[in-house]
């Protein structure tokens, strides 16, 4: 099985034994993370013990590396688990790591539909990637 390496251009943050960190692409908000394991799976029942206890020791790294990085005051955690419920890859889940803070929807969104995001992407890379390495 090929494992992906830390790779600033596809701003992944970490790969484990069985699980990766990356940053999302098209962000909610600034800082949104995804954490997915290795294997395509469609379901949380589709994971081993092991993948699942890994998948979640990064889910809990990753709010930390933000809550430090960020400061947030709080956070949408979350999956979609098959099509109709949003899952751009229905045999692949993820979870969603989105940082919040107070006032953190503006005009810009209700308005124009479309989002601003503070901090350049790769800005942000770099300084969560040191919380990972």
């Amino acid at each position: 099985m090929y494992l992906l390496s830390q790779d600033e251009e596809r701003l992944i943050l970490y790969v484990g034994k069985l699980t990766m960190v990356v940053m999302n692409r098209y962000p909610y908000n600034n800082g949104h993370l995804l954490v997915a394991p290795h294997r395509h799976v469609p379901g949380l029942d589709d994971l081993t013990r092991e993948e699942t206890q890994d998948l979640m020791a990064n889910v809990r790294r990753s709010i930390g590396a933000l809550k430090a990085v960020m400061a947030p005051e709080g956070f949408n955690v979350g999956l979609n688990l098959g099509q109709v419920a949003g899952a751009g890859m229905e045999d692949h889940l993820h979870f969603h790591i989105v940082p919040r803070w107070n006032g953190d929807t503006n005009l810009m969104t209700v308005v124009g539909d479309v989002r601003v995001i503070p901090e350049h992407i790769r800005e942000t890379y770099e300084k969560l990637r040191t919380h990972f390495d």
